[in-house]
């Protein structure tokens, strides 16, 4: 009996975390075909960076309890000029994770290129290219929003596609996880 590359149903959140805006976006794979649940931006509030932290852990927190993902993705941070501004950024980030962890869901990283190169095929992609490629991906659903969110879509869909080559990785050294084993 073959073994099937992607379970029956898996739902990702992608994150795009920022200090100002943060974008998120929910996919469903089921039985190969992609489905977009939701996605959006969170504009981050507070007058303190404390207070900023603490909305993008609520913000992400109220998504993840309507959307119910099984996994995550998050943008990895990135080496910026400004030392404070990748700082703010890996805070940011922190939260976004904490509000995963909150629920018990494994989160990934991503480094910009490697989503980029999964979704269009090319590490350097503009951001254009990767939009467009997600809405084909997805068969055209409207993707509204600043390009944050549209990032975040494309993590979702970049980690459900690995997924399926780590998957694959697990099937060659014969065993996959909830105790299948391959036949030779």
């Amino acid at each position: 009996m073959p073994v099937s590359l992607t379970a029956a149903t898996i739902t990702a959140l992608g994150i795009d975390p920022g200090s100002n805006i943060t974008g998120w976006g929910v996919v469903r794979e089921r039985s190969g075909k992609l489905e977009l649940l939701g996605c959006g931006a969170l504009h981050v509030k507070g007058d303190t960076f404390s207070e900023k932290l603490a909305s993008i852990y609520h913000g992400l927190h109220a998504v993840i309890a309507e959307y119910g993902p099984t996994e995550a993705g998050v943008e990895q941070v990135f080496s910026a000029r400004n030392i404070l501004s990748a700082i703010k950024l890996a805070q940011a980030r922190g939260a976004a994770v904490a509000a995963c962890a909150s629920f018990d869901i494994p989160v990934l990283d991503y480094e910009p290129t490697q989503v980029k190169k999964t979704i269009v095929g090319v590490g350097r992609a503009e951001k254009e290219q990767v939009a467009f490629m997600v809405q084909r991906l997805l068969g055209g659903a409207p993707i509204d929003g600043p390009m944050d969110v549209t990032d975040a879509v494309a993590i979702a869909l970049c980690h459900l596609t690995l997924r399926r080559f780590r998957r694959l990785e697990e099937l060659q050294k014969g065993e996959l996880k909830g105790g299948w084993k391959a036949s030779r």
